[in-house]
């Protein structure tokens, strides 16, 4: 493992003598520069992984070092030093994005603590934004929402006004349309998009615990909390928090989410410490939210809180002119996943799945086509292949007696099996969250065969 290396810039030789034998003794590569344009030379040659700096020095004082650096590089870590305690200047060199501050004669002690959490720091931050910077490219909105209708143009021109503010989006569609793809191209393609992504899907956890997975927990503040745990709003930072199926969450904490957004800030559960609420809010639903609110299902004031910015998803029997788009790209992420190379439609098929209503939307349409390359053993598909009656939304595949219950055991269950009882993939597929999946392989008592 390479050492890390610290930089010390200090006028008196003394002190920039003893810090660096100090530092050597703890392990660290360390270089020097007297004052700091020879310092500030040696960061953009060596690029240090921690900078201890004095504040007064000739030329160039450590205040101006830091500002140039941060220009160069946000993430380097930079520990000032002064012999004057000067509240304007720690303020100032707090705010400029100073990693600590310290006062001489330096408590060795000390240092030494900041030292090893400036290069803790250092680690972490370059790890989530390595994380963030994949799903970034991972993510790309025009390889992800395809389509070149007129109602998906409309969609486009609201993602790109509100991707360049913090505004509150309400996503409204039926289920399959894409909802989540929509909140995650309005995160990525604006000034959100060097921060995290959190997705809650309100019907996936249950209410007791939904609470504290928004708001996080303090340790003790309820049975089995044994730990501190930060929720969701306090993980999304000033990035952004996706609330998936909003209108299904309880009364009670629609008043919760009421105040975090009127006071713009939060406790966790069993907390007294307010946290600042910095997310941009993003939520969706499936149902037609103006009617509950009118039946009183869902609170007046929080519906328009949420609804500053509202997108109509377009169901795809309404935008029938992006089916071959579409068909074109799922059939190439269909088989990159399953190693086929199914890429050829016959015109009976293109026909056939025009004329199909699609009640599922663009995720029924992606069952049907994985479906049908599963089928497939050659490289164009066919009519034969095309199982439409096998889909979930329709019924004639099943007896009328059947419950819906049974009909999403049945769904399920064949799903896993498909996938070897992958289970990421299979939510992926059925569209639910991870956790959703494992509470309905829970309540169908469903098992793995030997």
């Amino acid at each position: 493992m390479t050492m890390e290396k610290i930089l010390v810039i200090d006028d008196d030789e003394s002190i920039r003598q003893t810090l660096s034998n100090y530092l050597k003794r703890l392990g660290y590569s360390v270089l020097s520069a007297e004052d700091g344009i020879i310092g500030f030379g040696i960061i953009q040659n060596q690029q240090p992984d921690l900078i201890i700096s004095d504040i007064k020095m000739p030329n160039l004082t450590g205040l101006e070092l830091l500002k140039k650096v941060k220009e160069i590089d946000p993430l380097t870590k930079i520990i000032l030093i002064t012999a004057h305690d000067d509240v304007q200047t720690t303020i100032d060199a707090m705010q400029n994005g100073a990693y600590d501050y310290l006062e001489k004669p330096l408590d060795i002690e000390r240092l030494k603590v900041t030292i090893s959490r400036a290069l803790e720091s250092k680690t972490l931050s370059e790890r989530i934004d390595s994380l963030i910077e994949n799903q970034a490219e991972e993510f790309q909105p025009e390889k992800r929402i395809i389509g070149k209708s007129k109602p998906m143009r409309e969609v486009y021109k609201i993602i790109g006004q509100v991707s360049a503010n913090r505004v509150t989006v309400l996503l409204q569609g039926e289920s399959g349309t894409g909802k989540e793809l929509v909140a995650k191209s309005i995160h990525y393609s604006g000034i959100t998009k060097s921060e995290p992504f959190i997705a809650v899907n309100c019907t996936a956890i249950t209410e007791s615990l939904l609470e504290s997975e928004l708001f996080g927990h303090e340790k003790g503040a309820f049975t089995g909390a044994d730990r501190t745990k930060k929720g969701k709003f306090e993980l999304a930072g000033s990035g952004t928090i996706f609330l998936d199926e909003i209108s299904e969450m309880s009364q009670h904490l629609q008043v919760k989410l009421l105040r975090v957004l009127q006071e713009k800030e939060f406790e966790r559960v069993g907390g007294e410490n307010v946290i600042p609420m910095k997310a941009r809010i993003i939520t969706a639903t499936n149902r037609n939210i103006e009617q509950l609110v009118k039946e009183k299902k869902f609170r007046e004031d929080l519906f328009y809180r949420l609804n500053v910015v509202k997108i109509e998803l377009p169901p795809l029997r309404q935008r029938k002119d992006d089916i071959p788009i579409l068909v074109n790209y799922l059939l190439q992420k269909i088989n990159r996943e399953l190693h086929k190379n199914v890429l050829k439609v016959s015109d009976e098929v293109m026909s056939l799945l025009n004329q199909h209503d699609w009640t599922g939307n663009v995720r029924e349409l992606e069952n049907t086509l994985m479906q049908a390359v599963v089928l497939t053993n050659g490289d164009v598909l066919l009519k034969e292949h095309i199982l439409l009656k096998n889909q979930f939304s329709d019924s004639s595949s099943f007896p009328l007696d059947i419950t819906l219950a049974e009909v999403e055991k049945k769904h399920i269950s064949s799903v896993l099996e498909h996938y070897k009882w992958n289970k990421p993939k299979t939510a992926e597929t059925l569209g639910i969250s991870l956790p959703t999946l494992y509470s309905k392989i829970e309540s169908y008592k469903l098992t793995k065969p030997e």
